[in-house]
């Protein structure tokens, strides 16, 4: 049987019409409806952990990015799939609630069967990839990955104040989430990192580059062998973008295999 997609949607039940429920149906979702208050939609959150979440964005109490905000804030395994809508058209407000952590803007009124298309679409992305909001936290020993990157990153020598740190720290948490992710670079983790920086994947890639370069030149040798001497070859110098990722990602779960 196939697995219920669980959602809330911020609408009064009253207020779905009969088609709109039998298109949930239909799509396996299981929607628990709630009233358009942000304080009460953090609260169902936690309560029911969702797939998705579709909200107003102008509730009372919490907005919609209020209550991105409060999730990004969260420790949660996996956070949902969040998903505005708004009467009001604006690109200022689409931005703004994009950066804070929605994956989707919809302009009301939308047609719920190609509403529901999207959302199997990305929850099947999801799923494959992990937005990088869903895997700041490692569940099995509860240690904030970000901070264990960022602490390996400094050690290699990677400076800081370039792009290619931001987007090498990224890429690293998405393959230690999804490692098969190495196997798609091309295709699946530049396009998402490029997403998340509003730039190319052809930019990201190139600002990685330039960031592993850096650090073979101004970072301990000693450290550089302890993380990747035994697998790169000295006649090949550097590691490749997708090598370097894959090794600092392998190392990650490592550790927390063995921390847990």
């Amino acid at each position: 049987m196939e697995k219920k997609i669980s959602i809330i949607i911020t609408e009064e039940s009253t207020e779905i019409s009969r088609d709109d429920m039998r298109t949930l149906a239909k799509y396996n979702f299981t929607p628990t409806y709630c009233g358009k208050d942000g304080v009460e939609l953090l609260e169902k959150i936690e309560q029911i952990h969702p797939d998705i979440v579709l909200m107003d964005m102008f509730m009372t109490r919490t907005d919609g990015v209020g209550v991105l905000r409060a999730l990004k804030k969260k420790e949660i395994s996996r956070r949902p799939l969040v998903f505005v809508y708004s009467t009001f058209n604006s690109p200022v407000l689409e931005k703004e609630v994009m950066s804070c952590g929605a994956v989707y803007f919809v302009l009301k009124p939308y047609n719920m069967a190609d509403l529901a298309e999207s959302m199997l679409s990305l929850l099947k992305d999801s799923y494959a990839t992990l937005s990088l909001s869903n895997v700041k936290y490692y569940t099995g020993a509860n240690t904030n990955i970000e901070v264990r990157v960022t602490e390996m990153l400094h050690q290699i020598g990677v400076p800081a104040h370039i792009k290619g740190y931001n987007y090498l720290r990224d890429s690293i948490m998405m393959a230690v989430a999804n490692p098969d992710i190495i196997n798609a670079v091309t295709k699946k983790l530049y396009p998402t990192v490029a997403k998340d920086y509003d730039t190319t994947p052809s930019r990201v890639e190139r600002a990685i580059r330039h960031a592993i370069e850096v650090a073979w030149d101004r970072g301990d040798i000693d450290i550089l062998n302890s993380y990747f001497g035994y697998t790169i070859h000295n006649d090949r110098g550097k590691p490749t973008n997708s090598e370097f990722i894959a090794m600092i990602a392998d190392k990650l779960r490592l550790q927390m295999k063995n921390a847990g």
